[in-house]
């Protein structure tokens, strides 16, 4: 498998060391949305981008594309971190986001406006926490979405029926379930404990969850926009 190479070797993906993180959170609202596998972050992402003007960016989508990417040198990697339900190396992740959050943001400010970023299955493990508030932008919150493992399980099996994805199996379920236990709840644990956190109960259905996630957005001070 071969290894992330350094950032002198690596000048698309890698990012330059930085003081300070690249986009104000005075301008840019970034709220990370943690769950287990089949919790139901896509649907209710889907919701907030519709009633809220968030810009939806889902960290799996975007490592799914870019090992797709016919010149991609990561390919092969991650389409094996994934297939084993490991996390990819964070230099990658991270930095597909902050390109990603870029291209949206000059967007907006040629609009005149700021910018809002749901940020779907990111961060999983703390590394990715603390690398993307220093040098990217500090979050305003983590949406989490409290779900039963059976209930999730059932939603993937489902889902794989017809998703076409390789993950979606229950041999990469069980590896998917287990590495968001070791290493994604530490992370929810942490914010939970600076008090930036708002959990969901997400075992309902897709519109009683959608409305108590209106409810504790209120709470937060974000309202709809459309």
């Amino acid at each position: 498998m071969p290894a992330l190479p350094p950032p002198a070797d690596n000048p698309k993906l890698a990012a330059p060391e930085k003081n300070s993180p690249t986009f104000s959170p005075d301008r840019i609202s970034v709220i990370y949305v943690l769950g287990g596998p089949g919790a139901g972050k896509g649907t209710q992402c889907a919701n907030l981008v519709r009633d809220y003007g968030f810009k939806h960016l889902s960290a799996g989508d975007l490592l799914r594309a870019e090992q797709d990417r016919p010149d991609s040198q990561f390919g092969n990697m991650i389409k094996e971190y994934i297939a084993d339900g490991k996390i990819v190396p964070m230099e990658v992740t991270v930095q597909l986001l902050e390109n990603a959050m870029t291209e949206e943001i000059y967007d907006k400010q040629r609009q005149g406006m700021d910018s809002r970023f749901l940020i779907d299955g990111f961060p999983r493990k703390m590394d990715q926490a603390l690398k993307f508030e220093e040098s990217v932008c500090p979050s305003k919150f983590t949406l989490f979405f409290d779900c039963p493992e059976d209930v999730m399980q059932e939603r993937l099996i489902n889902r794989g029926k017809t998703s076409g994805r390789a993950d979606d199996n229950a041999e990469s379920i069980k590896k998917r379930f287990r590495t968001f236990v070791e290493t994604s709840m530490p992370v929810v644990d942490y914010f939970e404990k600076e008090g930036k956190v708002v959990k969901v109960n997400a075992a309902h259905g897709p519109d009683e969850i959608y409305e108590e996630v209106k409810k504790r957005l209120a709470e937060r001070g974000f309202e709809m926009t459309k």
